[in-house]
């Protein structure tokens, strides 16, 4: 038996409790996130139907601006929570998104005004995944931290189930006038009880050791990849030292670029998924709003089987002996081919050739490329927490988040443009974005890793 399965047998698990936190508080980050995806039939339904008259570029400015807003902002969240830590981070960007969530009730039929309170949401929303990976990192070793994320990245993909069902429903149960800002409402004011439980169960390892929460011998679990790194940054660490690091230096690593890239180029990818699927589904194969509800839902569904899966793949590769970096890439290279599947979309999605079975073979691809993402972004976080000390986690999250949103802003900005040009030929539209989605993980990681070929641990920060 050995040495950490024997740990293992005594020690506290509440470093599960930390992940079901975070969990329920990225599965509220996302159904606020994703309630606009569902609303887009109603806003871009001409007034005269009771709509707000949007044309397809409308409602790609606002979820651009969106991301753009994310994207610039989770730089700077990153070196906020790096700075004041992870337990205020998150609870202070979770208040600011969940307001300017229930804002978007109150701004009426402008774009301009649309752009401009989801923006002020983008703020808020940018630093759940910063705080989140840090906390990961001060909580789990190396050998979980892919397989915490992936549980909790997975409520990325049962918030937007929960949007999927909910907000159709609120268009039928309260009317479009109503419903629509309920639906708004209704999921913004949920984060509030979720940050009861935040303030009353979160702390960091050596406070829940001095409360008793945890033992010894789970303190010790979490600090076992300490031998890695120098004296200083130990007691450092252990000690929950906040340490200032400028965002030049960290620009000066090929492993902050490697993620950087990473990030760019496969970040939008799921945020087409997420604002564009009902489009596609309904275009596609003239689905209502209604009948988009359970496909959208098993797409995401099928998503949280590729987070968990996903990030448990490096386990394997680490107890046959691979280090941390290594077991991680070969297991992002083995995820990346998945999404070549989405080249064949179109095909199967062809109703005269297959009929009613073409929506459920288009959906089932979708479904694999859905998972694959999220089994990439369970394991690229984590190549954050591969190389740099727990001081800097949040930081190079944020500089990742950034390229992760600018690619998200050009994703959305060029599924827009595409949409309303072949406006007549949606088949054709949605071609070209599959096309991109298919080849952006394999090219991803061909950067990441002529960035950073081999294993190398930052001890110079």
């Amino acid at each position: 038996m050995s040495k950490f399965q024997e740990m293992n047998e005594r020690m506290t698990k509440y470093r599960w409790v930390i992940c079901s936190l975070l969990f329920f508080g990225t599965t509220i980050n996302y159904m606020d996130r994703n309630v606009i995806a569902f609303l887009k039939e109603f806003f871009c339904s001409p007034v005269a139907d009771g709509g707000f008259g949007w044309s397809n570029s409308d409602f790609s400015y606002v979820t651009a601006c969106f991301t753009a807003a994310y994207a610039g902002l989770t730089v700077f969240s990153g070196i906020i929570i790096d700075k004041i830590g992870s337990k205020m981070g998150l609870a202070i960007s979770l208040i600011v998104w969940s307001l300017c969530g229930m804002g978007n009730a109150f701004v009426g039929k402008t774009v301009g005004l649309h752009v401009a309170i989801r923006s002020l949401f983008g703020l808020g929303e940018a630093g759940n995944f910063p705080a989140s990976i840090k906390t990961v990192t001060e909580w789990f070793p190396k050998r979980e931290r892919s397989l915490a994320t992936g549980i909790f990245n997975s409520g990325s993909n049962i918030g937007a189930m929960i949007s999927a069902l909910f907000v159709p429903w609120c268009l039928i149960y309260f009317g479009n006038e109503l419903g629509w800002k309920m639906a708004f409402i209704l999921t913004g004011g949920i984060g509030f009880v979720w940050l009861f439980f935040w303030f009353w169960l979160y702390n960091s390892p050596k406070k829940m050791l001095e409360k008793g929460k945890i033992n010894q011998s789970e303190y010790d679990f979490i600090h076992s990849d300490d031998a890695e790194l120098t004296p200083e940054q130990i007691e450092n660490e252990k000690n929950g030292v906040k340490e200032k690091i400028s965002w030049s230096k960290l620009l000066r690593y090929r492993q902050t670029w490697s993620f950087f890239f990473g990030k760019f180029m496969t970040d939008g990818i799921w945020w087409f998924l997420l604002f564009w699927l009902p489009d596609y589904l309904k275009k596609q194969f003239g689905m209502t709003t209604q009948e988009v509800m359970w496909p959208t839902f098993i797409v995401f569904g099928i998503a949280i089987i590729g987070s968990v899966f996903g990030g448990s793949i490096p386990m394997f590769f680490m107890n046959k002996g691979m280090n941390a970096y290594k077991a991680r890439m070969t297991a992002m290279f083995m995820i990346a081919l998945c999404p070549l599947a989405l080249l064949l979309t179109q095909f199967f999605g062809n109703v005269s050739v297959f009929g009613n079975a073409a929506m459920y073979l288009a959906t089932g691809i979708i479904c694999l490329a859905g998972a694959a993402h999220q089994a990439w972004s369970a394991n690229i976080f984590t190549t954050v927490s591969d190389m740099f000390p727990k001081k800097a986690i949040a930081s190079v999250t944020g500089i990742g988040g950034l390229a992760g949103g600018i690619g998200g802003v050009l994703v959305q900005l060029l599924a827009g443009f595409v949409t309303d040009l072949y406006a007549a030929t949606p088949t054709v539209a949605y071609g070209i974005m599959f096309t991109l989605a298919a080849m952006a993980y394999l090219i991803a990681w061909s950067i990441m890793k002529i960035l950073v070929p081999k294993y190398k641990i930052i001890t110079d920060l």
